[in-house]
């Protein structure tokens, strides 16, 4: 797979206007990106900027917190793909992942994962909160409610994706679910060394640079 096919070109940030969008798909067409990944609010202009392309439009659900009910979450979710979203990244209960409420992030993900029908879901962890253990153990949640992805980061925490977490989602999930590697991939450098760690998609604001 060719390395622009790697990312989810995103915006996140609470001012991006609509010419920031459009600019963002335009971008994305240009370099041939897997998807762009916008706020809910975007998704509907998005989608209608990509329309006659396939880079395809992703969302977060649950953003930045992962703090909304799973009633929330879900209504999000399909109010987002009726708009056109065609991934979606979910945030799960980080607070759940910290008391050891692996049932829980289990079941959560498993309420938004049908939800999403056929529609591509990554969950995020936000490793930056999470020790090794409780890493492994999320990870596994992702894999046992059958999401497709497990992701680093929201970018909006103390930190973002590294090696050493993405290679520990890794084994967790074995080679038939996505890992992808989210905030602080800014070089050529950080991007191979997340690839060669195992991750298979990379959310980065920065993918113009890299390719």
């Amino acid at each position: 797979m060719k390395k622009s096919k790697y990312i989810d070109h995103t915006i996140l940030k609470a001012t991006a206007t609509k010419e920031d969008i459009k600019k963002l798909c335009n971008e994305a067409i240009l370099h041939d990106f897997m998807s762009v990944c916008v706020n809910p609010a975007n998704v509907s202009y998005a989608h209608e900027l990509l329309k006659n392309s396939d880079v395809l439009v992703c969302t977060v659900i649950g953003f930045p917190l992962g703090a909304n009910t799973t009633k929330v979450k879900v209504f999000e979710t399909k109010d987002a793909i009726s708009n056109g979203a065609q991934e979606i990244d979910m945030v799960i209960n980080v607070a759940k992942a910290k008391e050891h409420d692996y049932e829980f992030i289990k079941e959560e993900i498993k309420e938004v994962k049908e939800a999403c029908g056929s529609t591509l879901l990554k969950v995020i962890i936000e490793t930056c909160y999470l020790t090794k253990e409780e890493i492994k153990n999320c990870s596994l949640m992702v894999k046992e409610a059958n999401a497709d992805y497990v992701k680093t980061s929201t970018g909006f925490g103390t930190g973002g994706a590294l090696v050493e977490d993405v290679k520990i989602m890794r084994d967790a999930v074995g080679p038939n679910i996505g890992v992808k590697a989210s905030g602080g991939v800014r070089t050529a450098e950080d991007f191979e060394k997340m690839i060669e760690a195992g991750a298979t998609r990379i959310g980065t604001s920065n993918g113009c640079n890299l390719v």
